[in-house]
């Protein structure tokens, strides 16, 4: 499941950087998350690693956009190729 930025974001930017598939862009009012684009860092990392660095602990899983770790895995290979 793709990962989303909740309204308790306070717009920090810390997140951006810290995603390898550029998933994270600074919205209107909050930063989003392009599920789409939005790897939980499955095959990059062992966490996500906005996860990590969010000092407000508002990057949630988002139930709108279920995936299991293989379909993460295969969204992650198509958008950097494999690099297996």
């Amino acid at each position: 499941m793709a990962l989303m930025i909740t309204e308790d974001c306070v717009n920090c930017g810390v997140c951006e950087p810290e995603c390898p598939n550029e998933a994270i862009a600074e919205g209107d009012e909050i930063y989003i998350i392009d599920w789409e684009r939005c790897t939980e860092c499955v095959g990059w990392y062992e966490e996500p690693q906005c996860v990590e660095v969010c000092p407000v602990d508002c990057i949630p899983k988002d139930p709108e956009h279920e995936e299991t770790e293989e379909e993460l895995l295969e969204k992650k290979k198509a958008l950097v190729g494999d690099e297996d």
